[in-house]
């Protein structure tokens, strides 16, 4: 391994200054092992990108890669180098010690039912506080401290941003809103797969709304060098501050964190509602009649209704809705002695925005 190291260093050492100035000719008259040509390869077809999308100083960013080139095995190096776009190849490098991508272990994860065994605690329905509803979307990367903030730094917290978020490139994610997260007002939780990568010793991460208490329970187990990921809903701050999230880590490495849904408080918005009319009920002179509005159409509930007749020597004698008739009932009473009258029955139904 240290062999390995020292070979990638030599390799960045001489691959780095070609990003900006010096020609790949002349690179091509070093002798390079087969991993060293990979890292290379690697470095030479992103290293711009780096610079261009994160602002990042090139030389860093390989430099702090060393130890995730250095674990990588052949086959995961020659599947970075030829990865299409800089996403795939950074999750290249996110294999645990059985070979599962950070993909793979998260939707393991929810097939075990990672987000209801255990995860979400059971809230009494229309608890303002609790009753949280859950959004998710695409899972999106909001967190890479391989291409942004470099490695978190032994027993040392580092924060993050989540919330009101227009592009999370500044920390090494996706340079978008991550399919409206960002765009989602200040969420309660966050449902979040995170990856450790490469931990320089045994340990342990543990995330936790910014600045709040750190709690004693871990959110990822390490070892030393080890890849190893778990999904996770965390409670976010939902103060003034620009960050949400902040995060422990026992020892040095680098996090990668994938956004795969959040909790919001109920958004139940205005009713919706309809209105039914009954056909013209004819009340002959000095006589009475009833009459009621259409029943409402399925899914919506009576919540109100009137009547109305056609001139003022009709009156209405009773108003009203019957249990489970889902309609409006009225009667009517004509007081002329002359000529008929006519009512009308209205029925108000709504429903929830939700269908309930």
């Amino acid at each position: 391994m240290k062999k390995n190291r020292l070979l990638i260093a030599g390799v960045l050492a001489c691959a780095l200054p070609l990003v900006a100035i010096v020609s790949a000719a002349s690179a091509a008259n070093k002798e390079r092992s087969p991993r060293g040509e990979l890292v290379h390869r690697i470095v030479m077809k992103w290293g711009n990108h780096v610079q261009e999308a994160y602002r990042a100083d090139v030389r860093e960013w390989a430099l702090d890669m060393v130890p995730v080139f250095s674990r990588a095995s052949l086959e995961t190096l020659q599947r970075a180098a030829n990865s299409s776009t800089f996403e795939r190849m950074n999750d290249a490098f996110l294999v645990d010690d059985q070979g599962n991508t950070a993909h793979t272990n998260l939707l393991n994860a929810i097939d075990r039912g990672g987000a209801t065994a255990g995860k979400v605690p059971t809230k009494l329905l229309g608890e303002v506080t609790s009753d949280l509803v859950f959004v998710p979307i695409t899972p999106c990367r909001i967190v890479d401290t391989r291409v942004a903030g470099g490695q978190i730094a032994a027993n040392t917290v580092r924060h993050f941003d989540v919330t009101a978020v227009s592009d999370y490139a500044f920390q090494g994610g996706d340079a978008s809103n991550c399919n409206g997260a960002g765009a989602a007002g200040s969420f309660a939780a966050a449902a979040i797969n995170f990856t450790v990568v490469t931990p320089a010793t045994a340990g342990y991460i543990t995330a936790f709304p910014f600045l709040g208490t750190q709690p004693v329970a871990s959110t990822v187990n390490y070892a030393a060098g080890a890849i190893v990921g778990n999904y996770s809903v965390v409670k976010l701050d939902q103060g003034a501050s620009a960050n949400e999230l902040s995060v422990y880590s026992f020892a040095q490495t680098h996090l990668v964190a994938d956004l795969v849904g959040y909790f919001i408080n109920p958004q139940l918005g205005g009713l919706d509602c309809q209105e039914t009319v009954s056909s013209n009920i004819t009340v002959n002179a000095n006589s009475t009649g009833t009459g009621s509005s259409p029943a409402c159409a399925a899914g919506y509930t009576i919540v109100s209704g009137g009547c109305t007749m056609s001139s003022f020597e009709g009156r209405i004698v009773s108003s009203r809705q019957f249990p489970g008739s889902n309609t409006q009932f009225c009667a009517f009473r004509n007081e002329s002695t002359t000529s008929s009258n006519t009512g009308v029955v209205y029925g108000r139904c709504c429903k929830l925005p939700s269908g309930r």
